[in-house]
């Protein structure tokens, strides 16, 4: 095996910062990887007298490669069939950095990155680094080759477009394993009355299956259609496969299928004792992250 030279071993100190920052603003790890990758060849190619510090280096470096794949990503997305979700991450091993507090989990949520998509590249930029990464207001504005008083104009834009959001944590943190277990003994016995009795009223069910795979065109909202798609779905496609519980995106999860290999991944949101979202994506396509760290882990870890 290779000994990695200096260079590449200051890039991989900074690696996992660099691709927390790099999914938050695109929503893909295929291609926050490829930005990283992207990011190194340019590390590498520098002239290191130029650089007096490798982390801003670095993460100016992600930043602005972010915004320049935003634009073309959002095209690809007006065009997408169905619903777009972000693609999974399981996050147990910290691959997004520390997760320790609720605010740290939201950040990298299902929820929170779709609403994201409202967001201008640059608001995106500048929302993500500062709430995500606590980088100062000057900081940021080094970063973007922007003026500071522009950097807050765009975080309150921002703030302004997310307001009235409901953080997706709350005391029921703790109970996650409960929850998780009501949730999967219902699926798995399929019993109605007690998924229904799990669910809140106004609970919403997501499914992305892209142009690979057939899923609901549209959220499923209420409890009781909820409740009877859940268990229709599971029954007619994931009969006899393996449901087990995972942290996807900082938060309870669920694989369907062979634990090293699942074909859908569901994401659960709770809030005071109640599941009040589903997330569930299905597009192959947006599985293969995931998929490679399960292979790379020897398979599923559990929640944390």
């Amino acid at each position: 095996m290779t000994t990695p030279d200096a260079t590449t071993l200051a890039f991989q100190s900074h690696r996992p910062r660099l691709f927390g920052i790099a999914y938050r603003m695109l929503g893909s790890a295929e291609e926050a990887e490829d930005t990283v990758q992207d990011a190194y060849l340019r590390w590498r190619a520098a002239d290191r007298s130029d650089v007096g510090h490798p982390g801003a280096f670095l993460a100016r470096t992600v930043t602005r490669l972010c915004l320049n794949r935003l634009d073309s990503a959002r095209a690809r997305r007006e065009v997408y069939t169905g619903p777009w979700l972000p693609e999974p991450v399981l996050t147990g091993s910290g691959v997004l950095g520390p997760l320790e507090s609720a605010e740290q989990r939201d950040q990298v949520s299902m929820a929170l990155l779709v609403l994201l998509e409202q967001l201008t590249p640059a608001e995106r930029a500048v929302y993500v680094l500062r709430e995500a990464f606590g980088y100062g207001h000057r900081e940021i504005a080094g970063l973007l080759e922007l003026s500071e008083a522009n950097c807050r104009q765009l975080y309150r834009r921002a703030g302004t477009r997310l307001a009235g959001r409901r953080p997706r944590f709350t005391a029921d943190d703790g109970r996650w394993h409960e929850l998780v277990d009501r949730f999967l003994t219902a699926a798995r016995e399929g019993d109605l009355a007690g998924l229904e009795r799990l669910l809140a009223t106004d609970v919403v069910c997501v499914s992305d299956g892209g142009d690979q795979v057939s899923a609901a065109r549209r959220p499923v909202v209420g409890r009781d259609k909820a409740a009877r798609y859940l268990l229709g779905t599971l029954e007619r496609f994931a009969a006899g496969l393996a449901l087990t519980p995972v942290e996807v995106n900082g938060g309870p999860g669920v694989l369907v299928g062979p634990p090293e290999a699942p074909l859908c991944a569901l994401a659960l949101d709770f809030r005071d004792g109640l599941l009040e979202a589903v997330r569930t994506v299905v597009n192959p396509e947006k599985l293969v992250f995931l998929r490679g760290q399960l292979s790379h882990s020897g398979g599923p870890s559990g929640l944390s």
